[in-house]
């Protein structure tokens, strides 16, 4: 049996129940496939149930403000995802008139829509033959055919794509395309992987050569950024808060926060009263503060790690127009600020 074969027969035994998998809706594969990119399924799909309820179709996301779609999403991170995702509804909605693109070339086209979405859409929905390469994918091949070339090299990438697209079935592209991702997914999976009673044992060279906890070989990464924010809980004495939208490019673009001063390295009470007094919102005022949490909260981020500290500022009355402290809840706020909101009951 052919390596293609063996994998949709082990598929249509083991897959695991998913609703995406009932549909060839490209609304619903679309929106999976967004959704799930860098999160786990067991995340993910609470949010996709969200999503669906909230918005329907196409039509329904495209309708939406920015806001509620990134309330929606807050907790997944990775929040230009969402962003990309609105707008990709909009066009589609509006210029398309509600009809995605049914080919690998023209969904690529879309914003937020890379290779491998593209390829999952395209086989799943259209049945277009074009191998999907992802996390699991690249884990099976290499192990598989004992492939030492680093995933994360254009290289690699290239390699693998080929090698992926060599092997798919071209009469089952969507079945073949699920089969190898569940395969790496729950058979082959990163640590404790189920050799031994794997049906491509046999013809697996990292198992006969002892070589599948160093497949597949990945590069060392970029050097991780230590970033020290520290975030102003200002209160007022009328029970109102101060929040602010992130508008410029980066992390939780468009997202809200409290105000915010990063420094250089954690700060002791004495030298932050000090920056406390310059700022621009409590300059000239007179305010008490207490730091909420004595050791920072390191919130970790693919190429930095944010040492988090929130300080509390009551204060008699705000300098700005703020918000009554039982309205933050309505604001899409990054994962770190939402727990701490739920953490301090306001």
């Amino acid at each position: 049996m052919i390596f293609s074969e063996i994998l949709i027969n082990w598929y249509s035994i083991n897959k695991r129940d998913m609703p995406w998998r009932l549909t060839k809706d490209p609304y619903r594969i679309w929106l999976s496939e967004i959704i799930l990119q860098q999160t786990q399924i067991k995340q993910g799909l609470p949010y996709y149930n969200a999503f669906l309820n909230a918005f329907p179709s196409v039509f329904e996301l495209a309708e939406a403000t920015e806001s509620e779609v990134l309330k929606l999403w807050q907790g997944l991170g990775y929040y230009s995802r969402a962003r990309n995702l609105h707008a990709t509804a909009k066009y589609i909605a509006n210029d398309l008139e509600g009809v995605f693109p049914n080919t690998y070339k023209d969904l690529l086209k879309l914003k937020g829509v890379g290779d491998y979405t593209a390829s999952a859409i395209a086989s799943i929905c259209f049945n277009e033959a074009t191998a999907v390469v992802d996390g699991n994918v690249y884990r099976v091949l290499a192990r598989y055919f004992g492939i030492t070339t680093p995933i994360n090299t254009s290289k690699g990438n290239k390699e693998f794509k080929a090698l992926a697209q060599e092997l798919i079935d071209v009469k089952r592209p969507d079945e073949f395309n699920q089969a190898i991702m569940e395969f790496g997914a729950v058979q082959c999976k990163p640590q404790s992987p189920n050799c031994n009673m794997c049906p491509l044992q046999d013809g697996c060279v990292a198992f006969n050569a002892a070589t599948v906890n160093k497949l597949p070989v990945k590069n060392k990464t970029l050097k991780i950024k230590k970033r020290y924010f520290n975030f102003l809980v200002i209160i007022s004495n009328e029970g109102k808060t101060i929040i602010e939208k992130r508008e410029q490019k980066g992390i939780w673009q468009n997202l809200y926060q409290f105000p915010l001063i990063e420094t250089n390295k954690n700060t002791d009470i004495v030298v932050f009263k000090e920056l406390l007094n310059k700022h621009s919102l409590l300059k000239n005022r007179a305010f008490e503060f207490t730091l909420y949490n004595e050791g920072p909260i390191v919130h970790k981020l693919s190429h930095q790690h944010l040492h988090t500290r929130f300080w509390i500022v009551t204060i008699k009355e705000l300098p700005v127009g703020g918000i009554p402290v039982a309205q933050i809840h309505d604001y899409a706020v990054p994962i770190l600020i939402g727990k701490f909101i739920e953490t301090f009951n306001f």
